[in-house]
């Protein structure tokens, strides 16, 4: 065969990467003594060790330590010693450390590619060209972030000890995501890898012991179920971040629910790939390679759902067959392999289990005429069409080589079949109108939106997700506040609130009864159960009744707040206009309010007043900023752009606290609607009727029916209603320390963002309480990615 003749075959001879180095580095240590605490290397303090295997022959590659609570303990011990002194130090002082490891993980990232190949099996061609270069890229730009902190995070500091769970389908580079920015930030670190891939961290905290980082700072610990656990539960850690599966990670959200634990969870994922039929279908059809079969398919933001346009699909999927049958399954050290094995046999026979299942619910899939090798845990690149949205191959990640294939007529239905999910990492959308597809992109249910191109990636650029794909971002500045905490001005401890046994006192002379109702969807409803609850004066005398909410009132409100639209398509101006509005109304009746906090708190005149007035002051900040508080285009080494949108939450839930009752709620709600959100409020249980009063503002100021509700009641009962109803996005609630807890752990049926003061007041009058701070938690930030250039 001549050389043109193989070019058009595409047939490659073997090319093996040399893994001597590797093997060498292998047989020269004592992985019975692989736990890096406080710069020593330890064994298990249980002397309990775990295999690890390659995954490419099932052959044994080490036995290595395996950690338990104790070892948890002393790392943890270790992290805590050394916090204070690298809090301290300077961010030059930090800056030279994360460049050092940078630095030397340069000189060997050969050895680090192809020990990741080894382990894990992913193609020598991505831990060499991808995963690699990309880890060291995130300590070279923390360096950066640690000599910046004061002046681009002004007020922040670092949140503690971390403790971080990384997975194994990226071990190198999930190390990274969550070390460089956690050291930028002054913190210390305990990590734990997965079991199936410890071999690259161990590696890792040897150039940790050559690049100078003070001991303790990061400590690897090796370990099962057992080890992660303790890291989630030990009271020593101040925040957990996970990468792993939704199901996890909605335990390790249950277990540190009230712990006062800041948490970042970056989870699973069903990544919808659109293909509009004005796209390049051949640099489409190269995307959706990269797309799904990169690593095996084993990727969170895997492009695994392929929605392309009726009029293409047929020319569209002749083309992904023919690519298919072209991509190369063997070893992941032959520079020409594309596909290599799985990453152990439990996950095998689960992509085997999953595509049997679609089958059976009516998929046809279909794989390409090639031969596996004959050991090692390889799976062909599947392609299953015929999928219906409800297939199990459309809605549960498979976390293999598999696609699911289905159609679309117009963009309406591209975008509605690409949010049919639980998840929300990551989308691509194909498309030569530019036009379009940045009008599809903000409409996308994804953290991550790549235009004509797909699993592009940057230490400069956030990733994270919406809904079940977790919250928090890794990378970029978002990611750094990942690692940051401000210093809020709490307050003493609330007490939970109860019913008083007493009945409220009738006051003298008083005027025709009137009963507040609930404000849902622009209306005054009476609540479902027809209960009223009794208002005490300061003196205890009857100052009103409001309506009793209940599950049923919560469910109405949080549909009025979904079916709202006109609020989150509103301009960020227009939204300004209504909020500066609300407070120029609410300035018209300041002597009504300040004479309802006196008679209700027993507040002096002059600090009820000067309540209102800090309340109509903080609706012209937030008013002001509803079009100032934006995103960031950022510039990646690469022929793209990145713009960091800002886009609201969704539906918001807010339990607004007893002290400074007009302030507190106010301070509350007017942030979530100036970023776009739509609001279901519980007002103060003690104080609901300011809230009631409020609402005969809100209902002349052209605020659009549904963006606000107000729903009086008890408050424990009703944030547990809204932390368990899936149609909230997020939850901010300020209430007592069991309210708190609760609410967080109940939240994990659609792993809602909560914000809460764990059980503490706040003082609302702060500038702390105001602010970036409160639109931060408003948002989420959505980066897309635009290329450029032919």
């Amino acid at each position: 065969m001549n050389i043109l003749e193989r070019y058009h075959a595409m047939e490659y001879g073997p090319a093996p990467e040399a893994r001597n180095e590797a093997d060498a580095w292998l047989a020269g240590r004592d992985f019975s003594k692989a736990l890096f605490i406080g710069g020593d290397w330890k064994a298990a303090s249980s002397g309990k060790t775990f295999e690890t295997s390659e995954p490419s022959s099932g052959k044994l590659l080490a036995k290595v330590s395996d950690a338990n609570a104790a070892d948890i303990d002393a790392a943890v011990a270790a992290a805590t010693k050394a916090l204070p002194k690298w809090s301290a130090s300077s961010g030059y002082v930090r800056a030279k450390v994360l460049y050092a490891i940078g630095r030397a993980m340069q000189r060997h990232q050969r050895l680090f590619a192809v020990l990741e190949s080894i382990d894990n099996g992913k193609p020598i061609r991505e831990s060499r060209d991808i995963d690699v270069p990309l880890a060291i890229r995130h300590f070279i730009h923390h360096a950066g972030w640690a000599q910046a902190l004061d002046r681009d995070f002004p007020g922040q500091k670092g949140v503690g000890v971390v403790g971080q769970i990384i997975p194994w389908n990226f071990p190198l580079l999930m190390l990274a995501w969550k070390i460089a920015p956690a050291l930028a930030a002054g913190c210390t670190v305990v990590l734990k890898p997965a079991e199936f891939t410890p071999l690259t961290a161990i590696l890792f905290a040897e150039i940790c012991e050559r690049a100078g980082v003070p001991k303790g700072v990061v400590n690897i610990v090796q370990g099962g179920p057992e080890a992660g656990a303790a890291i989630v539960n030990h009271p020593g850690i101040q925040k957990i971040a996970f990468t792993g599966s939704s199901e996890v990670g909605k335990i390790i959200r249950k277990a540190t629910a009230g712990s006062g634990k800041k948490l970042s969870l970056e989870l699973g994922g069903k990544s919808a790939f659109i293909v509009f039929e004005d796209a390049d279908l051949d640099s489409a059809v190269e995307g959706l390679v990269d797309g799904i079969w990169f690593n095996q398919g084993q990727v969170c933001c895997a492009g695994s759902r392929l929605l392309v346009q009726e009029g293409i699909a047929e020319a569209f999927i002749a083309k992904v067959k023919t690519r298919m049958s072209r991509l190369r399954v063997g070893s992941p050290l032959d520079k020409n392999t594309d596909i290599g094995p799985l990453v152990d046999l439990t996950q095998l026979d689960r992509v085997k289990g999953l595509i049997a299942e679609g089958a059976r619910q009516g998929a046809v899939c279909w794989q390409p005429d090639a031969v596996l090798p004959s050991s090692g845990y390889y799976h062909l690149p599947t392609l299953a069409t015929g999928v219906s949205p409800a297939n199990i191959l459309a809605q549960e990640e498979v976390f293999g080589p598999v696609l699911a294939t289905m159609t679309f007529r117009n963009t309406e239905e591209a975008i509605e079949l690409a949010n049919n999910t639980r998840y929300g990492l990551a989308a691509s959308v194909w498309s030569e109108n530019v036009n379009l597809a940045l009008h599809v992109a903000p409409q996308l249910k994804a953290g991550v939106v790549w235009v004509n191109g797909t699993n592009m990636f940057d230490a400069a650029c956030g990733f994270g997700g919406y809904r079940e794909s977790g919250f928090g971002r890794e990378g970029g500045r978002e990611g750094m506040f990942e690692y940051l905490v401000a210093k809020l001005p709490l307050g003493p401890l609330i007490k939970p609130a109860t019913a008083s046994a007493q009945p409220v006192e009738q006051a003298e002379g008083s005027a025709i009864d009137r009963t507040a109702k609930l404000f849902i969807g622009g209306k005054q409803v009476r609540p479902d159960g027809n209960y009223s609850l009794a208002v005490a004066t300061a003196k205890g005398k009857l100052a009103g009744e409001v309506g009793l909410g209940s599950r049923k009132d919560i469910r109405d409100a949080v549909s009025a707040a979904r079916g709202c639209k006109a609020w989150p398509e509103a301009t960020a101006y227009n939204r300004s206009q209504v909020l500066y509005y609300l407070a120029e109304n609410l300035s018209g009746r300041a002597d009504e309010f300040t004479a309802r906090l006196v008679q209700l708190t027993g507040v002096p005149a002059k600090a009820a007043r000067e309540e209102v007035d800090q309340s109509i002051e903080r609706l012209f900040l937030y008013a002001g900023l509803a079009d100032k508080f934006e995103g960031r285009v950022h510039q990646p080494p690469a022929r793209a752009v990145t713009l960091a949108l800002h886009e609201p939450v969704g539906v918001l839930g807010i339990v607004a606290p007893d002290n400074q009752p007009l302030l507190g709620f106010i301070s509350l709600i007017a942030p979530a609607l100036a970023m776009g959100n739509t609001v279901v409020a519980v007002p103060s249980e003690r104080y609901p009727l300011l809230a009631t009063d409020l609402y005969q503002v809100i209902e002349y100021s052209d605020v659009p029916a549904g963006a606000i509700n107000i729903v009086t009641g008890r408050t424990a009962e009703l944030a547990g209603v809204l932390a368990k109803h899936d149609d909230v996005d997020g939850l901010w609630l300020f209430a007592d320390a069991e309210t708190c807890a609760k609410a967080e752990a109940d939240s994990i049926g659609n792993l809602k963002r909560v914000w809460s003061g764990n059980g503490r007041s706040l003082d609302w009058a702060s500038e702390e309480a105001a602010g970036d701070a409160l639109l931060r938690r408003a948002v989420e930030v959505k980066n897309v990615w635009v290329p450029y250039g032919d």
